[in-house]
Formats: C-alpha cells, sequence, structure tokens
C-alpha cells in the first residue's frame, strides 16, 4: 500500500474511469453498460464536482483503481455523509491494498473535517468478495438494509 498514490481525476482520465466502470458492471453484476452513457456520466461529475468526485489510484505512475464518491445530507448529523461508489481494482492489483488506500484516503478527509459525519456504501448481495474486504477494513452492515427504485 506505501507506493499507492490517490489522486482526484481529471478530464483526461475519463476513459480509464469508463472502461473501469464498464468492467466492474459486467464482472459484479453481469451487466453490459453503454459506453456513450457511462463516458456522459463521467464527465458530468467530473467538471461538477458538487455531484461527486471520483479518486484514482496510481501505482508507479499507472492507475489501478478509482472510487466516485457522492455526497448525502444527514439532518441527523447535521452534516454530510459521503457514499463510496463506482469502486474498481484492476485484477492485477488486487489483493495488495489498493482499496484500502482509497478507502484510508477518503477516510481521512471525513476525520480532518467537521462537516462530514462519515461513510457508507452499498454493495451487490452477490459480491461477497466486496463485503469480505470492507467487512476487513472496519466497515459494518448492522444498521440499515438498502431498498431502491429505479427505472
Amino acid at each position: 500500500m506505501s507506493e499507492t498514490t490517490i489522486r482526484k481525476a481529471l478530464l483526461k482520465d475519463l476513459k480509464t474511469i469508463a472502461d473501469f466502470q464498464k468492467a466492474m458492471a459486467m464482472e459484479t453484476e453481469n451487466l453490459e453498460l453503454n459506453i456513450d452513457i457511462l463516458s456522459a456520466g463521467v464527465e458530468k461529475v467530473i467538471l461538477n464536482p458538487q455531484m461527486g468526485c471520483y479518486y484514482l489510484a496510481e501505482i508507479k505512475g499507472r492507475i489501478c483503481g478509482c472510487m466516485l464518491t457522492l455526497y448525502e445530507w444527514s439532518d441527523w448529523r447535521n452534516a454530510q455523509v459521503i457514499w463510496i461508489h463506482s469502486v474498481y481494482v484492476m485484477p492485477k492489483y488486487r489483493q495488495n491494498g489498493v482499496f484500502k488506500a482509497l478507502y484510508m484516503f477518503i477516510k481521512n478527509v471525513v476525520l480532518s473535517d467537521s462537516s462530514l459525519a462519515g461513510l457508507r456504501l452499498f454493495v451487490d448481495k452477490r459480491n461477497v468478495t466486496a463485503q469480505t474486504v470492507y467487512k476487513k477494513i472496519g466497515m459494518t452492515n448492522e444498521h440499515y438494509e438498502l431498498f431502491e427504485w429505479l427505472k
């Protein structure tokens, strides 16, 4: 993990992020995403930081993972909660602390900012590998079940 650096994504990273998200959707949900819609969605976030932020993990200058963060207002806490979305680590870099580096980076942002209350994420129920990783770094699923309606 010591050789992993984290940075905010730039517009020049759009294709890499879109490719990662396309691969992640296929791998985790067997879902084929439309690359044009996906790329437009990634670009919208990069150009509108109030929507969220992509963070990239690099090892020796090569992008090997990414994570999107989005914001939720919590009236109970009078603070923002950061949602972690769209996590992807290239297969050859897995089990090398890449996700942990991304997670610790954003956790430290939350710890150093009193306007932030914590971190949340959701994971596909079938993605046991990811659930194991999240539990290993100290996250829990003890409070909520996620319900959704998607068009």
